[in-house]
């Protein structure tokens, strides 16, 4: 019987490590683009000749960085321009499928620069 529940117990701590690999890098690049986003949206803010467009491609550069499914209609530039501060916010809606043995489910998120007033 202690042999069967220390089996059991192996095989359940081994399904945890093997969800965490699964789950941990895509937290991460999450992170990572999060922080990515801000860094753009500060750029981009101040510099007034690029338009909606040229943001739109420098988080692009950045998503192929961190290699995540994003497509150009999914990322939303929205500017605030008052006298003296000009700020882009930028925000992005993604999913990604994590397949573990036997189950598979989507992870969803939504990163923003977080640079939406001052």
């Amino acid at each position: 019987m202690g042999i069967i529940k220390a089996c059991v117990g192996f095989l359940v701590i081994a399904a945890v490590v093997v969800g965490l690999f699964q789950v941990a890098p895509v937290m991460l690049a999450n992170y990572s683009f999060q922080d990515d986003l801000k860094t753009v949206s500060l750029m981009d803010s101040s510099n007034l000749q690029k338009t909606d467009e040229d943001v739109r491609n420098d988080v692009l550069r950045k998503v192929k960085e961190h290699d995540l499914p994003i497509e150009a209609k999914q990322i939303a530039v929205q500017r605030i321009n008052t006298p003296g501060i000009s700020a882009v916010y930028l925000s992005v809606n993604y999913s990604v499928t994590i397949n573990l043995p036997g189950y598979s489910f989507d992870m969803s998120f939504n990163p923003t620069s977080g640079n939406k007033g001052f």
